[in-house]
């Protein structure tokens, strides 16, 4: 995989370089919540620009149906790289249209371009090999070089990260290459103890990086709503928690090789449970119980680890030598359910560890609850990416950057 540092050796003044980015940033009536992602992407973009490239920036944001809609258009984000860069950041309305074409063709050496949101055009998701090859062959009517650093799409199969880096001679962005090193210290460089922290909402999600996590991992601390589907399947009543009922053979398989091979599975040991979700939007104070994990209430949910499992995880975290984390314990979005990810975050940062927060939800925990990006080792913009390269899949934006 060439890297941008080999790409500029060979020069880039005055050529036009197509860096497909990640910039499927969280936006709230049009404003940014977090910018992490644009903070990611923007060395390889400001190297590029710095050496005389054409920058034609480009990215997904949201899920748009194969059509222009405003509530996912790329400007907000295209504003804030500019703000970042310290320069005017062009914007075309279009991906491969006139107004692409013409902004594109108007870019002068140093200067960068952003077009419009990709999956505005339906031949970048389609399934359909020669659709999305004919949308990749436009899009290769924009550039010269490819430069592919959006992995938070590295393990989507669209014509922006598979099909048009075999149009152009292309090369691995600087994040791409930050985030590849970060994982092979995950899966083949590991120092340990090695300890991973899952959590989030479906035990679905995540049963193949358990499934591979069983061979690796030295502990597996396991949060959030996929714990009540563990929980069940030990027997214990979950009340009207998350509950995946269909994957309760499966989970009682895991925790049955997990014993077998020495992988130590920590559950949940106590719960912060209550009869209502609570209300995200104006955060109103909500009413809860504290209850063991093996006694919650039949009508009650489970929506948080409770203060006896946050030390027991905390202990599990504390001789780590690799801990990754990926997925929040409770819901973290609403302050009285935030304790559970906030002190797993905390013995992160508390850890003499090399830690990885593997993006998503993780990544926006971390920065909601206030904490220092610089306190953890890795924060990855992929959660996705980085689940399935950890369940060791070929993942189509790598191998494209490979061949």
């Amino acid at each position: 995989m060439k890297t941008i540092d080999e790409l500029l050796a060979e020069g880039v003044k005055g050529k036009r370089v197509f860096v497909r980015a990640d910039l499927n940033v969280p936006l709230a009536e049009g404003t940014i919540t977090d910018d992490g992602r644009i903070r990611a992407v923007q060395p390889t973009i400001a190297k590029l620009a710095e050496a005389g490239a054409r920058v034609v920036v480009a990215s997904h944001l949201g899920r748009p149906k194969g059509a222009p809609e405003p509530a996912f258009s790329l400007a907000p984000a295209a504003a804030r790289l500019g703000e970042l860069l310290g320069s005017d950041v062009a914007f075309a309305t279009d991906t491969v249209g006139s107004s692409a074409k013409e902004t594109v063709a108007a870019l002068t050496d140093g200067q960068v371009a952003v077009i419009e949101n990709l999956r505005f055009n339906a031949g970048e998701t389609s399934k359909d090999d020669a659709e999305r090859a004919a949308f990749a062959d436009q899009l290769a009517e924009l550039a010269d070089i490819y430069v592919g650093d959006g992995f938070g799409a590295v393990h989507r199969k669209h014509a922006s990260v598979f099909d048009l880096p075999a149009r152009l001679p292309h090369a691995a962005g600087q994040l791409i290459a930050t985030e590849v090193g970060v994982l092979k210290k995950l899966t083949d460089e590991v120092k340990r103890p090695y300890v991973v922290v899952l959590g989030g909402a479906k035990v679905s999600d995540k049963l193949a990086v358990i499934d591979e996590l069983l061979g690796k991992a030295d502990r597996i601390l396991i949060g959030g709503g996929m714990a009540y589907t563990f929980l069940y399947a030990k027997g214990h009543e979950v009340g009207i928690s998350l509950l995946q009922k269909d994957q309760v053979d499966k989970v009682k398989e895991y925790m049955a090789r997990a014993e077998s091979t020495g992988v130590e599975l920590v559950l949940p040991v106590d719960i912060l449970a209550a009869s209502d979700f609570p209300d995200l939007k104006t955060k109103a104070p909500a009413e809860y119980i504290t209850v063991d994990a093996d006694k919650i209430p039949a009508d009650k949910e489970g929506l948080d680890i409770g203060p006896k499992t946050r030390e027991l995880y905390a202990s599990k975290i504390a001789d780590a030598a690799t801990v990754f984390w990926n997925g929040p314990l409770g819901v973290f979005e609403h302050p009285d359910y935030a304790g559970g990810t906030r002190a797993i975050a905390q013995a992160l940062v508390d850890s003499d560890a090399f830690t990885v927060v593997g993006g998503g939800d993780s990544a926006a925990a971390v920065r909601t609850l206030g904490f220092d990006e610089n306190a953890f080792g890795h924060i990855s913009t992929g959660g996705g990416a980085s689940l399935e390269y950890l369940e060791g899949k070929t993942l189509p934006g790598l191998a494209a950057l490979e061949g």
